[in-house]
């Protein structure tokens, strides 16, 4: 089977996360997907295959090589999608030999991806793609990723000549949610390094990740009838809230950064009279500049509490993941692997810092050194994302010379 081919069987599962249920997996159709790819791996070979009880999947596919590698090398996606985008009912098609043009993905609802709106797609000339009817996600975000991984044990079991060492695969859940890490089994995986395989296009290697810190404002006003407010002195907590997300730096808001530039984004306000909240991402490559961050929104709490009142503001934020390259720097193989592999596959590599986290991000600061690897697709997050179905096979010929390579 095509790696193509499995990613449209896997993306009927409807695996969107829920970051409102605290349960792991947060949607139990992650455990079905999970045990469809747990019998999945045990016909292809692996050992110890098994699912958690937090629908974590392993599976262990011993070397081939009569021990001639000594390094055991592992790979990792997630079976999830988003949730803020319509994932059920997906009905992906192949777009045959893509032209250029647009592509009308659902005439009777005029929904088409234009080639103006998506310049990515020029990449994708002259290959066929697997698209969506624009009413859902493709889910190749990270579906992708998991049927490369499979395919490349398929191709092991049907061609024994083709040699590896030891090979760990792990799928997690509610990696869209931020969590895909936290309970995954690093003693048990036992690798000296791996690789998540979740990105856009083939050829992309990204081992520098931003810090990320989330922080949740809190904001105590005053309620005073509004007719007497003057006098009563209103403290408007849901204006507390205006007058501290100005206080932030203008110019970096996510939409005027780029590459290694770091933001402040606002997700999410709440709030009435009297009590409000205000929640953040703050992102920065530089870990210095994560912490001028979190000082600047203690500093604008600070200014407000001295105007207003002690105690009307208050912040509390939490690092999430850190910059893996420090950690990626001590098993620099692992890049140089990679970027051997891509060429031989027939790619070029890329080799950029990722706007974002993965799992690799948490794992490698757990001690198993995880760079990312693209998958060949693209517009993750909507209705427009698509993989190539070249592409995704020159992904598995990746993974395939990357066990050839491993020492």
């Amino acid at each position: 089977m095509k790696a193509y081919e499995r990613l449209i069987k896997y993306a009927s599962f409807p695996t969107g996360s829920f970051e409102e249920n605290p349960d792991c997996p947060s949607n139990p159709d992650e455990f079905i997907l999970a045990r469809h790819l747990e019998n999945e791996l045990r016909e292809l070979g692996c050992v110890n295959t098994q699912v958690d009880e937090h629908g974590y999947v392993y599976g262990f596919l011993p070397a081939n090589d009569g021990g001639a590698r000594k390094k055991k090398i592992g790979f990792i996606a997630h079976m999830d999608t988003v949730s803020e985008v319509e994932f059920r009912g997906c009905r992906p098609r192949v777009e045959k030999d893509y032209s250029g043009g647009d592509i009308v993905l659902n005439a009777d609802k005029g929904i088409v991806m234009k080639r103006s709106e998506f310049p990515v797609l020029e990449k994708y000339i002259g290959q066929d793609l697997v698209v969506t009817d624009g009413t859902t996600v493709l889910g190749a975000d990270d579906k992708a990723g998991v049927a490369e991984i499979v395919t490349m044990l398929e191709r092991f079991k049907n061609d024994p000549t083709l040699p590896h060492g030891d090979i760990a695969v792990g799928f997690t859940p509610d990696e869209e949610i931020g969590r895909g890490a936290d309970l995954f089994n690093v003693p048990l995986f036992a690798c000296d390094g791996a690789y998540t395989v979740d990105g856009g296009t083939f050829g992309q290697i990204e081992y520098e990740n931003f810090n990320a810190v989330n922080a949740t404002v809190y904001f105590y006003g005053k309620a005073v009838h509004p007719g007497d407010a003057k006098a009563g002195g209103m403290i408007n907590a849901s204006r507390l809230a205006l007058e501290f997300d100005a206080l932030l730096p203008e110019n970096e808001r996510c939409e005027y950064t780029s590459g290694y530039e770091g933001f402040y984004h606002l997700i999410g306000i709440k709030g009435t009279t009297e009590e409000a909240e205000s929640k953040y991402i703050l992102r920065d490559h530089d870990a210095g500049k994560i912490e001028i961050k979190k000082q600047t929104l203690a500093r604008a709490a600070d200014y407000l509490n001295a105007r207003y009142g002690e105690g009307r503001v208050k912040v509390d934020a939490k690092d999430v993941y850190r910059n893996m390259a420090e950690y990626v720097k001590k098993a620099f193989w692992l890049v140089e692997n990679a970027k051997a592999a891509i060429e031989a596959a027939g790619g070029s590599p890329d080799v950029s810092p990722i706007r974002g986290g993965t799992d690799g991000a948490r794992l490698s600061y757990e001690g198993l050194p995880c760079p990312n690897l693209g998958t060949g697709s693209q517009n993750h997050h909507g209705r427009f994302e698509f993989a190539g179905v070249q592409d995704m096979e020159k992904c598995v010929d990746t993974l395939i010379n990357i066990c050839r390579l491993t020492d």
